[in-house]
């Protein structure tokens, strides 16, 4: 009767374990996966993304003066 108890506790630990290891393969699958489609996303939207345009506006020159009660500097 022990043989068959520990051959009972020995098959259930070993499924137990089996279980684990499938749902962490699982897990880990699913969650690359997951990355790889977020990845090609954001390289596809890159791609669709229009480029910026550098626009240099007429800047006028900074002035710098004291009316008496401080500086005022006019950007």
């Amino acid at each position: 009767m022990q043989n068959i108890r520990a051959l009972f506790v020995i098959v259930s630990a070993i499924a137990v374990l089996a279980a684990a290891a499938f749902l962490t393969a699982s897990l880990t699958v699913a969650f690359a996966g997951i990355l790889a489609i977020l990845s090609i996303g954001r390289a596809v939207s890159a791609q669709l993304k229009p480029v910026p345009v550098k626009v240099k506006a007429n800047q006028r020159e900074m002035r710098v003066w004291n009316d008496g009660r401080g500086t005022i500097i006019d950007l």
